[in-house]
């Protein structure tokens, strides 16, 4: 997925030296010297590349970021990334060639004396590839720099991303699309009676072979990838969480399709959901209680909503309609490039690191419209994701896969 030769009127070019310059322009606000990136969102969001071992980003006050990653990935993410090849580093276990050394060398230029402050990523996160500072890698560096002062600065990379620019919501758009042609292979594989003999197993496998043929660089999801779930499965208690297993597709089970693709670290997420063969009265009643509280969602999401206004409005259509006990109450969660994923906005709500009930969308904010709704006791279970753009009087849905639950 090299991004070099975007030209800046291609559709999916973002200006990278730009966001740097932005990142240097808030780091002399707060008095940073030189900022120490880790988490995978910052690689993403500075590099444009994609950095799936621990990596890196060291930002001087002026000037370009150098990056450090595992030796063996340097080159390609050179090859990919906008920075040249003096400005991505590998580490390894070499003398003077390992993480902390690197970037104690990289960093104390910056440290007049040894003394001044490094802005740092650490804290709290329920997403495994978070890539905060670890305890190990920050008493390292304290012993490596001892006059050094390091100071959390994760709040400049969630600010200056939080609002989406032209490129990247393009990119969305595009992972989304291959996100539609993925369901598009699932359902022409399991109609008609398709899905006999076939396991979840199969039905993820199948779309992931669509999607790249489409376009798709990885089945992204740090949840298995594509997440199929039939029978029981598809109705835990409160589970929106289903790597595909072996369990073999059975007539009249629901089938929940949730599809991942990714095009240049922009993410698609769709779900979509089916009954196999056939449907029972109450399984339908449970289906239009699902079709028709998603349809209220999507009409509600604009700016100025708050998750906490979004959630009360919802599970008191729920309430009305009688189906609130099988509702997860939350509707939504962040996203953004590669790495970027769960919490919405910055770290400013009642518990830490988890997304403020009270932040107020705004105009090109994304996020993943996900809601999950669940009836364990009757086995039946249906689940929506679908990353929105948030507009001014409602919200752009990127997959375009008709919201229903088929019968196939």
């Amino acid at each position: 997925m090299p991004v070099k030769k975007l030209a800046k009127d291609d559709p999916y070019f973002i200006d990278n030296p730009k966001r740097v310059k932005a990142v240097q322009r808030e780091m002399a606000k707060l008095g940073i010297d030189v900022y120490l990136g880790s988490r995978l969102r910052t690689m993403s969001w500075i590099l444009d590349a994609f950095c799936p071992w621990r990596s890196f980003v060291v930002i001087p006050p002026t000037g370009l970021p150098t990056a450090v990653t595992f030796v063996i990935d340097a080159a390609r993410v050179e090859d990919e990334s906008w920075l040249d090849q003096d400005h991505v580093i590998g580490y390894g276990p070499m003398g003077g060639q390992d993480q902390i050394a690197l970037l104690t060398m990289l960093m104390k230029p910056y440290l007049k004396g040894g003394k001044g402050v490094i802005g740092m990523e650490t804290g709290m996160g329920n997403y495994l590839p978070e890539g905060h500072l670890t305890l190990f890698e920050f008493v390292m560096l304290k012993a490596a720099l001892p006059k050094a002062t390091f100071k959390n600065a994760h709040e400049i990379i969630d600010h200056l991303s939080l609002i989406k620019d032209e490129g990247t919501i393009n990119r969305f758009r595009e992972a989304s699309r291959i996100v539609d042609v993925g369901h598009k292979a699932v359902y022409d594989a399991i109609k008609n009676g398709g899905y006999a003999k076939m396991t979840e197993t199969e039905v993820g496998g199948l779309a992931a072979y669509a999607m790249r043929k489409a376009g798709s660089e990885w089945e992204w999801s740090f949840t298995g990838g594509n997440e199929i779930a039939s029978g029981y499965r598809s109705g835990l208690a409160a589970g929106a969480c289903t790597p595909a297993s072996r369990r073999k597709l059975k007539t009249g089970d629901p089938l929940m399709v949730d599809l991942h693709a990714m095009f240049r670290l922009g993410l698609g997420d769709h779900s979509h959901n089916y009954f196999l063969g056939k449907a029972t009265k109450r399984q339908q009643w449970h289906a239009k209680n699902f079709v028709d509280l998603m349809k209220q969602v999507l009409i509600t999401y604009r700016a100025g909503v708050t998750p906490t206004k979004l959630a009360d409005e919802m599970l008191s259509f729920a309430e009305e309609k009688g189906f609130q006990d099988y509702m997860v109450p939350g509707f939504e969660h962040g996203i953004g490039l590669m790495g970027d994923e769960w919490r919405i906005g910055l770290n400013d709500g009642p518990f830490q690191y988890w997304t403020n009930p009270e932040h107020v969308y705004r105009k090109n904010e994304m996020l993943i419209c996900a809601v999950q709704y669940a009836c364990p006791e009757e086995n039946i279970g249906f689940r929506y994701e679908n990353p929105i753009l948030i507009k001014e009087k409602n919200c752009e849905a990127m997959s375009r896969f008709p919201l229903s639950v088929n019968v196939v």
